[in-house]
């Protein structure tokens, strides 16, 4: 493991698969304090895998996932326990519960870790409620917020027991362009002005450019790491086809001939 106190989380050697089939091969990276760190792709090539792993929601199939200093792989009982306390998880969907209203979803992880009377868990529900510019709608059930809200809501019940880290999966998900910048300046001002780290999956090229601080790449063919660095500095030098593509939003080399055609009039008025 890294010895440099500045990393928060180590990615070494990892392995991932179902069966004897492989989805990752050889992942390796570092991932530094107070940084927002992005995870990009094509489809398919692994980048929700690769969460999950990195939550100990999978066991890899070979590799290690350090979390500040500690081997979540090889970690359990009680210890593993305190380690995945220490972070948040925002899924896709945000995996609000209907049959609640929102205070009480983000209440949930404050009654299942701490002792905490009523009256204190609801006022810490209404602070990260607050923290997420949603106080006006504790009361309200998941079913009356829009898509925008819901996600912002899971945030804030990821933030219940102050987590230093949050991870997040495709947080602008069918989202529309405005409401999906306005999660992008959330995300900014959660990372600047409370320090928290976030590992973020998405294929959000415009929210990319504007959160990330570091990126890294994954590749379906080679299923390893394709490119990695800073967001700019990809996508103004980088050499690889693939990464221009990507920040390009350029299509694939065409299929048929009809692609052929299209391919070339797109390469015509660029």
């Amino acid at each position: 493991m890294n010895q440099d106190h500045d990393i928060l989380i180590s990615v070494r050697g990892l392995v991932a698969g179902y069966g004897d089939r492989r989805i990752l091969r050889d992942i390796s990276f570092d991932v530094r304090r107070g940084e927002v760190f992005v995870i990009v792709g094509g489809s398919g090539c692994g980048k929700s895998t690769l969460l999950k792993h990195m939550i100990g929601l999978y066991p890899p199939i070979a590799g290690e996932v350090w979390i500040d200093e500690q081997n979540i792989v090889a970690a359990e009982g009680e210890a593993r326990d305190q380690l995945l306390r220490t972070f948040g998880v925002v899924y896709q969907s945000g995996a609000l519960f209907g049959s609640m209203d929102v205070a009480n979803n983000v209440m949930l992880p404050l009654n299942e870790f701490t002792q905490l009377p009523e009256d204190a868990k609801l006022q810490v529900a209404l602070s990260k409620l607050e923290l997420v510019g949603l106080d006006e709608a504790a009361h309200r059930m998941p079913s009356e917020l829009s898509g925008g809200m819901q996600k912002r809501a899971a945030i804030a019940r990821a933030l219940a027991l102050d987590p230093t880290l949050l991870f997040l999966d495709e947080p602008s998900a069918g989202l529309d362009p405005v409401t999906s910048a306005g999660l992008d300046l959330l995300i900014t001002e959660l990372s600047h002005y409370l320090g928290i780290t976030f590992v973020i999956v998405t294929h959000d090229v415009p929210s990319i450019n504007v959160i990330a601080d570091h990126l890294i790449m994954l590749d379906s063919q080679t299923k390893s790491i394709t490119a990695e660095g800073a967001p700019a500095e990809l996508r103004l030098h980088s050499k690889d086809p693939a990464v221009r593509r990507f920040f390009d939003r350029q299509p694939l080399p065409p299929q048929s001939a009809i692609g052929e055609k299209s391919y070339a009039n797109q390469n015509e008025r660029s």
